[in-house]
């Protein structure tokens, strides 16, 4: 990205740096909305977010993994 332009009191990289987190609803309330008012007022970021978010959607929904049992007992 060309410009690192803070909106939001968030920069461009520092978006782009949480995006993953974003993307699964794994970040704090309030780094949540700064990230979102940033979006709404960074098109760049807004068009490149969306994108990746597209992206990460279609992978996942073809992603069939079954954990087996003796690994999901252990996570749990």
């Amino acid at each position: 990205m060309s410009l690192d332009r803070e909106v939001g009191g968030l920069t461009c990289h520092e978006v782009l740096a949480r995006l993953s987190d974003y993307l699964d609803d794994d970040l704090e309330v309030s780094v949540r909305e700064q990230l979102m008012v940033h979006l709404r007022g960074c098109q760049e970021c807004l068009r490149f977010g969306g994108a990746i978010g597209q992206m990460v959607r279609a992978v996942r929904g073809r992603l069939e993994v079954e954990v087996p049992r003796d690994v999901a007992e252990r996570l749990a």
